[in-house]
């Protein structure tokens, strides 16, 4: 007898080699994506300093994003599910690099404004069009940790965004120059993913949904806009839209906030977004192994976020010594990450086969709507000097989201229930 080698050797092998490229891209176009969330608030006292606006004035720059994202994200999915994911992509990330340029060459507020509408065009699309090319080209056994990376990814790129650009701009002594450096960030980006295009090609593979699809190919197809009668999709909208309100508290004000709490100064405040988001990595990691494991998931994120509002609480009170507030609040941010994997995978499991692009573009909108309707708020609260406010709320928002994805939860578990009752 002769012995063979498997033939599921080599195709385990290609299958790792295209699911990492993948995951790569998506993680490195995720990233990009949530670094020009922060292409403006890290140059706040900058644009202070420079045409003296205030911060309630600075967090309609955060709103106009947002809402453009918003209302563009709902309609994208509509667009990914038609045309396909990759030239949505290639779309998002060249209004990246005219928002750079606007924002660069900026003469007052409404350029200010411009730079804020074509950031929010370039971010609307990214939910959709990730999630499709992940749910798409990656095996199923993969998929998790495709999210978690995902999930980190976007975590980096917020952390990385207030370094670069202060960094630059106290470089440089020029705000500018840090946007232009972001134009071309972008630009850099935009190639990488041009020259991969291959791996980003949801027409082709579908690997994590093939059995689904075998599975239901008699069903008869259903009208484009019937996913937005399910209960499941509005509450997984209303989570991200509670949970998002606490971290447009904490990515845009938690700075001067904590400075005016405990004295420390603006310069070691200002790296709380950044301790945030790597907790907030870290966590991914963890949330990427325990996705598999867990039947539950809104156990998962609300054991999480639960803690996370309560250390939020406890920096809120001002008790703690010196720059231990920053730490704490920092370490908030591990909860919330933990919780990121189980979230993608909770979204996945409400949404009905066939409406992958359109139920994350609106679920994900969610996102949007919370950081355009939070950020004037919270502003006009630190305007105000309601320093401890801005914890409070944003821990009270995390209640809040605790609270939908419960329901999520028990209505995902009631309709598994159904077949094996049937």
């Amino acid at each position: 007898m002769t012995t063979t080698t498997s033939p599921a050797s080599p195709d385990t092998r290609d299958n790792f080699r295209q699911d990492a490229r993948t995951i790569s891209l998506i993680g490195l176009a995720h990233g990009s994506s949530h670094f020009f969330h922060m292409l403006l608030p890290p140059l706040f006292p900058f644009l202070i300093a420079e045409f003296g606006f205030s911060y309630s004035q600075l967090g309609l720059l955060v709103s106009v994003f947002f809402v453009v994202s918003g209302i563009g994200q709902m309609l994208a999915g509509f667009i990914v599910d038609r045309v396909g994911a990759r030239p949505v992509l290639f779309y998002a990330l060249s209004c990246f690099v005219a928002a750079g340029v606007v924002a660069g060459t900026a003469s007052g507020y409404p350029s200010l404004i411009l730079a804020s509408l074509l950031a929010g065009m370039g971010n609307a699309p990214f939910h959709p069009v990730d999630f499709t090319i992940l749910n798409k080209r990656v095996s199923a056994k993969r998929l998790g940790h495709g999210f978690a990376v995902h999930g980190i990814s976007g975590n980096l790129g917020w952390a990385t965004a207030p370094v670069f650009m202060a960094g630059i701009a106290t470089a440089t002594g020029s705000w500018r120059v840090a946007c232009l450096c972001g134009a071309a960030l972008a630009g850099v980006i935009l190639l990488i993913m041009f020259i991969n295009r291959d791996a980003l090609d949801d027409r082709q593979g579908s690997w994590s949904t093939g059995a689904a699809q075998g599975a239901g190919t008699a069903a008869k197809p259903e009208h484009p806009l019937a996913f937005l009668k399910l209960p499941s999709v509005w509450l997984c909208f209303s989570f991200f839209f509670w949970s998002t309100c606490s971290l447009s508290a904490i990515q845009s004000f938690a700075s001067p906030a904590l400075h005016n709490l405990y004295g420390t100064p603006l310069t070691v405040t200002a790296m709380v977004v950044t301790g945030y988001m790597l907790c907030g990595a870290a966590g991914m990691v963890i949330g990427g192994f325990l996705v598999a494991r867990v039947t539950r998931l809104e156990k998962t994120i609300s054991l999480c976020l639960l803690a996370a509002a309560a250390l939020l609480v406890l920096v809120g009170t001002g008790v703690l010594p010196g720059i231990a507030g920053l730490i704490v609040a920092s370490l908030s941010g591990l909860g919330i990450g933990i919780a990121g994997p189980s979230r993608d995978m909770l979204i996945k499991r409400a949404a009905p086969p066939g409406a992958t692009g359109r139920v994350y573009g609106t679920v994900y909108s969610g996102l949007d709507l919370g950081f355009s309707i939070a950020a004037p708020i919270f502003g006009a609260m630190l305007d105000a000097n309601m320093n401890s406010g801005i914890f409070y709320g944003s821990a009270a928002a995390l209640v809040l989201g605790v609270v939908s994805a419960g329901f999520v939860g028990a209505g995902v578990a009631a309709r598994s229930a159904r077949p094996a009752a049937a």
